[in-house]
């Protein structure tokens, strides 16, 4: 059995479902112990229980400070210190493009997405010093690489996620504290029953629905699972990446590589849209301009 992580504390936040839940299993899995971090309590007692001693559960808003300083604090009172904060708490958020932009909702979009990875960094740094050292792990988005993927509020905060990551591993490496952050992709998880306002039961049918059927959305040609962004996380909080910090590890099935038309043989590219013609008419044109000229 695996141990990369065997002595090693932990807090996950956003733990009791989705990537958070994912990656609090494998982090046990590997010999870790676990401050797992939630407002959904029912769903968060429930993952304790199931994982056993190795996991607290506490009930946390990470867009509250107080209640984020005190999850993280959880750890040091539990298992005798901290070694490994992934923040990855989140929500789709507010939906308001920039024409109907309303200032509470996007003040509380960034206190959930950037400002709490801001201050659970600020709270577990003193803990990880007294440890010589320490990893954190920031849930970053695809969004924030490209627009077309989630709303505005949304994107610009995860990519306040990347650039903070960057800003910060300068100032924490003094400190052997390592920090990168993780840019999911199409991953079935609830947060797209959020967005439709559909509750935790209705969110998690549909993160299941999405799970079948999603495999077409990308060059790899399966759906994008919590637990291909748990492993990710893994790697980035383990010693294995002792040389890595303020970067991002792209996790996405090869999404982003290319427009569709670039690895999907169906999908027409741009010139042959603005054209009206097939791909196959394409490849004629191709072949009898090769042969006139042969």
């Amino acid at each position: 059995m695996s141990s990369r992580l065997a002595g090693k504390v932990a807090v996950v936040t956003g733990a009791a479902s989705g990537i958070g839940r994912a990656t609090v299993a494998r982090f046990v899995e590997e010999g870790a112990r676990v401050v797992a971090a939630d407002l959904q309590e029912e769903a968060g007692r429930a993952l304790a229980r199931e994982l056993g001693d190795a996991v607290r559960f506490v009930r946390c808003d990470v867009s509250d400070t107080a209640s984020l300083k005190a999850a993280i604090d959880a750890a040091p009172q539990a298992f005798g210190g901290l070694d490994i904060l992934f923040s990855n708490a989140g929500a789709v958020g507010s939906i308001a493009g920039v024409e109907n932009w309303d200032a509470a909702a996007w003040d509380a979009t960034f206190a959930l997405l950037l400002r709490a990875v801001v201050a659970g960094a600020s709270y577990a740094v003193p803990h990880m010093k007294a440890r010589g050292g320490g990893a954190i792990v920031n849930t970053a988005s695809i969004s924030a690489l490209q627009a077309g993927y989630a709303p505005i509020a949304y994107s610009t905060a995860k990519a306040g996620v990347l650039h903070f990551t960057r800003m910060a591993a300068t100032e924490l490496s003094a400190h052997r504290i390592r920090i990168n952050a993780v840019v999911p992709g199409f991953i079935a998880t609830s947060i797209f029953g959020g967005m439709l306002g559909m509750d935790a039961a209705q969110s998690a049918e549909l993160a299941r629905a999405v799970a079948a059927k999603s495999g077409s959305a990308n060059p790899i040609g399966r759906s994008g699972l919590p637990a291909d962004i748990a492993e990710a996380v893994l790697y980035l909080a383990s010693d294995g990446a002792g040389f890595v910090t303020g970067t991002h590890l792209t996790v996405d099935g090869g999404l982003t590589i290319g427009p569709r038309h670039a690895w999907d043989p169906d999908t027409p590219g741009p010139m042959q849209t603005a054209l009206g013609i097939s791909r196959e008419q394409a490849k004629a044109m191709r072949e009898a301009a090769a042969r006139a000229r042969g």
